[in-house]
């Protein structure tokens, strides 16, 4: 029982560097940008435009904090919104084609240091961890 406990202890002691590092690393990518900020463009892009009240409810983040960095966002001039065209009472948000190249070259330095930091892992242990990620992944989603 002891040690999966400390099993327990060492995956949240990574999980917390994990994360840390990853704010880090989104600051040096691009100052402006903080890691909360860039998964809710990345997500306006994926989404192709979605509303404020969506981005809250999906992350569930405080309307506030989305307002915040939306703001934040349209004043760097990533963010625009457009008029609902079913309902013209609505705002929707989309990335501005700066902020769809910001995000693009973000991604793209992201996805290099995760081939760096990879590059000297086999196959198999590739495809283990992937899927170890996806399911840990799917039991917050069920967990909520």
């Amino acid at each position: 029982m002891a040690h999966r406990e400390d099993s327990v202890e060492t995956i949240q002691q990574e999980m917390t560097a994990f994360a840390r590092r990853a704010r880090a690393t989104a600051a040096r990518m691009h100052p402006e940008l903080s890691l909360v900020s860039y998964t809710l463009l990345a997500h306006l892009d994926d989404q192709q435009g979605c509303r404020a009240t969506d981005l809250a409810a999906h992350y569930f983040l405080d309307k506030s904090t989305v307002s915040r960095q939306i703001a934040a966002l349209e004043k760097l001039g990533f963010v625009e919104r457009r008029v609902d065209p079913e309902d013209h009472r609505v705002q929707v948000l989309h990335p501005t084609e700066k902020g769809a190249q910001v995000l693009a070259n973000v991604t793209a330095s992201r996805r290099q240091a995760f081939h760096e930091r990879l590059a000297d892992w086999d196959e198999e242990d590739l495809d283990r961890f992937a899927t170890y990620l996806r399911r840990y992944n799917a039991a917050q989603e069920r967990l909520g």
